[in-house]
């Protein structure tokens, strides 16, 4: 998932819960509406701005780039070891 999604949700997720308090929201009913509100308002701001949820590429597979460090680790201690010689 791209970093702004996972910020728009955070952030849509701490509205929540700065609403259920100062609302005074007990009911789950009530509770799951705001959360569904304040997803829905967070979209429209990143809509608003020309930013796309569902069209944003995937973020980089951790376990991908995990890998492709090491790699790149591994040939630059070599490269290192050729330069010494």
């Amino acid at each position: 998932m791209p970093t702004i999604s996972i910020k728009a949700k955070d952030f849509a997720a701490e509205m929540t819960s700065v609403n259920v308090q100062s609302k005074d929201l007990h009911s789950e009913t009530l509770i799951t509406q705001e959360h569904i509100d304040n997803n829905a308002a967070v979209r429209q701001v990143l809509v608003q701005r020309g930013i796309i949820p569902e069209n944003l590429p995937p973020a980089e597979d951790v376990k991908k780039v995990e890998r492709r460090l090491a790699s790149e680790e591994k040939n630059a201690l070599q490269n290192k070891k050729k330069l010494k010689k």
